[in-house]
């Protein structure tokens, strides 16, 4: 196992945070956090035209034919530059269609998804906020010639804007056996969306579904027998967010090492000052750790190796954890002006803790390792 990056990783990595800094600069960053829509429809096209949409869409359904390795390559850089919008619901959506879908679906859907001429998102997460099949209590009730959809779904992101979403469903049964995955138009009768205040200032809405009627062809895999597939689809969730708070992390480091070289405290920078050595060299581990942490997790799932999900859990406890300490950091090395919106460092301290407690914070995922390992 070699978690050096390939040539082709390299070269997309060094482009797209060229891209990025050029094209999401922090004032576009700190629009969106105001705009309604949570995203500028420019970059998005411009993300499209590069093929970042269609990325890990294969070459049959239109799109680029990478992995997931080089998905997390990009996600990285996501991160650093802070990109509003819904890249991340998008590509998880786009994950779980090439893992649950029929052909017919994918030669429906995936050309659209991959050209970004339509946006995708994925609700789960209910009033429980569990991100276990017990959590799954909205209802599809079947029909003569579909399915009838009742209940609500939350902390759905970037819905507003999404042309379509992937509903987790209770088809019947209890825990595992029930669950089904059904695609449902965004503005379809009986869907409203509720926007739900966040400290990171995403777009994330409670969605509800009053008596909303899809057809059989919406349904995704088989009935009641989603949820295998959706577990994996959550485990390479939570690799896109570690991947996530990897970038942000690095460059609040960034920022933040910069900052420490400039500010000037009895007569010398205060980067000079060992109280502020021990906490760079504590956060250069934690990003180190996370990092490789995380490429191992990615590259045992692309390779299918038979402990990728116990890797996922490892890594998004470590990440989760690590990244929040580095944080921390920052904001103390910054001092008090750290906390302020004048400064960029309070915008990757609070995205940072939304990442943490996406697909399961570090408590979660470790009862899921103890779980595994019979402790």
């Amino acid at each position: 196992m070699d978690l050096g990056l390939s040539e082709k990783q390299e070269m997309l990595r060094e482009f797209s945070r060229a891209f990025l800094e050029k094209e999401c600069p922090e004032a576009l960053v700190r629009d969106m956090e105001e705009d309604e829509r949570g995203y500028s429809p420019g970059l998005w096209q411009k993300m499209a035209g590069q093929g970042w949409t269609g990325l890990i869409v294969p070459e049959s359904y239109s799109g680029v034919g990478m992995t997931f390795m080089e998905l997390v390559v990009l996600t990285e850089e996501i991160g650093r530059a802070l990109v509003p919008g819904p890249f991340l619901t998008n590509c998880v959506a786009t994950i779980s269609l090439l893992e649950a879908a029929n052909e017919a679906q994918k030669q429906k859907y995936l050309p659209d998804l991959a050209a970004g001429t339509k946006i995708w998102t994925i609700a789960v997460t209910e009033a429980s906020a569990r991100f276990d099949s017990g959590g799954v209590e909205l209802t599809a009730t079947k029909e003569d010639d579909g399915y009838r959809l009742n209940g609500k779904k939350l902390f759905v992101r970037d819905s507003q804007v999404a042309d379509l979403m992937l509903v987790a469903a209770r088809t019947g049964g209890s825990g595992e056996q029930g669950v089904s995955l059904f695609i449902v138009d965004t503005t379809a009768p009986g869907v409203t969306h509720t926007a739900i205040s966040s400290i990171d200032s995403s777009k994330q809405n409670a969605v509800s579904f009053e008596n909303v009627s899809v057809s059989a062809h919406a349904l995704v895999g088989e009935e009641g027998k989603a949820w295998p597939a959706i577990a994996t689809i959550a485990d390479q969730a939570a690799i896109l967010e570690c991947a996530y708070l990897v970038g942000l992390s690095s460059m609040a480091f960034d920022i933040t090492l910069n900052y420490t070289k400039e500010r000037v405290q009895f007569r010398q920078p205060i980067a000079a000052f060992q109280a502020m050595q021990h906490k760079a060299a504590d956060s250069a581990t934690d990003l180190d750790t996370s990092r490789l942490i995380t490429y191992k997790a990615a590259w045992a799932i692309a390779e299918a190796e038979p402990d990728a999900d116990q890797q996922t859990h490892i890594a998004k406890a470590w990440g989760s954890e690590a990244s929040r300490r580095v944080l921390a950091n920052c904001q103390q090395m910054h001092g008090g002006i750290g906390f302020t919106k004048d400064y960029k460092i309070q915008l990757y301290f609070r995205r940072q803790k939304a990442a943490e407690l996406a697909w399961g914070d570090a408590d979660f995922h470790r009862d899921l390792i103890g779980q595994a390992l019979g402790v």
